[in-house]
């Protein structure tokens, strides 16, 4: 497809930058940046997966003494949210990609709500975490407890599951920029890159929650 023919399936203001030949090209060009982005976070949260199976392994007692201390009701909750917002994600790249202005901004606000209702949950839980002494290593304060060890689990806890909220803090961001941008009219059938682009991080973001919930709160 031709150069020209690109420029009109885009919107007016549509800029082709200067080191591509096409829109097609820049298009292809901004998805593979997306995917090799999203191949360094997996491999980053790779490496904490790894870590926890590693420290479960040296102090197996303590992790799955350690675990039954989280609230699974919290976590099934939240796993529930972010379900539930990777669906209206899914819907809202739909909606810009058939030139849908107001269901896309209706689906963003409300994925935007269901992060924050994420954080808030995740805030009770951290609390409830705080007020009862269990805390990572040398500042873990909680009695009763058999094994030797239940500080390391929760220092494993709080590790993993304070990166994700801030992977969850980084897309609230990113989604409220889409928004505003959808709410100006920048995107539509011809135009929705940036839409895709940070709804794919957001799945990645609630596929490694999906791995967080049974490895913490089931398998310990």
């Amino acid at each position: 497809m031709s150069a020209s023919a690109n420029d009109e399936k885009l919107s007016p203001d549509f800029h082709v930058a200067h080191h591509f030949d096409t829109a097609d090209q820049q298009f292809d060009s901004a998805r593979m940046g997306i995917w090799l982005f999203l191949v360094t976070e997996i491999l980053f949260f790779g490496g904490l997966f790894c870590a926890f199976f590693i420290y479960r392994s040296w102090y197996f007692s303590s992790f799955v003494e350690a675990h039954h201390h989280l609230d699974k009701v919290m976590g099934a909750v939240n796993t529930c949210v972010l379900i539930f917002s990777s669906l209206t994600m899914a819907l809202a790249v739909r909606s810009a990609q058939v030139n849908d202005k107001a269901k896309t901004v209706g689906f963003l606000i409300v994925t935007i709500l269901c992060a924050f209702g994420f954080l808030v949950v995740k805030y009770f839980e951290y609390q409830h975490k705080i007020h009862d002494g269990l805390l990572p290593g040398v500042h873990f304060t909680a009695q009763g407890f058999s094994s030797p060890h239940p500080g390391t689990f929760f220092a494993v806890y709080f590790m993993m599951t304070g990166i994700h909220g801030l992977h969850v803090i980084i897309g609230i961001g990113l989604i409220l920029w889409i928004l505003l941008r959808a709410q100006r009219g920048d995107f539509s059938a011809r135009y929705y890159a940036p839409v895709e682009g940070v709804g794919l991080y957001w799945h990645l973001v609630d596929l490694v929650w999906i791995y967080l919930f049974p490895l913490l709160y089931l398998v310990g």
